[in-house]
């Protein structure tokens, strides 16, 4: 059986992403590596992980294309469910996050918001599907 284990976002600076994930999303830091290439933080059921773009770079022979704040995101989210979507979103904002997108009930009942992180990265924060 395979198993989703984690998401690794490649970032210009480890600690300054995870410090942004512990206070915008309340998630428990669980390493960063002596060299700070590297880091995991605990979300759940899958782990996000972050990894510097020399790290990144030297696993990608081809390269890749860095996420940028001044860019329209990659067509990937990262989705995080709360019952209290707004002042999730209100805390993302105030620790640094872009606002994209304001509370939307969807018509199923969802609310549904999104920010992009410090990195350029698309955060969809929403309430749990019934």
């Amino acid at each position: 059986m395979v198993k989703f284990s984690y998401t690794i976002l490649y970032v210009k600076n480890v600690s300054e992403s995870i410090e942004f994930y512990e206070k915008a999303f309340g998630f428990k830091r669980k390493l960063i590596t002596p060299e700070n290439n590297y880091g995991e933080l605990l979300s759940g059921d899958t782990i996000i992980s972050f990894a510097d773009v020399q790290l990144a770079s030297s696993n990608l022979s081809n390269g890749f294309n860095l996420s940028k704040r001044n860019q329209k995101p990659f067509g990937i989210e990262l989705g995080f469910t709360t019952e209290n979507v707004e002042i999730v979103f209100n805390q993302a904002v105030k620790m640094g996050a872009t606002p994209l997108e304001k509370i939307k009930i969807k018509p199923w009942g969802q609310a549904v918001a999104y920010v992009q992180d410090i990195n350029g990265f698309l955060i969809e924060i929403c309430s749990p599907m019934s």
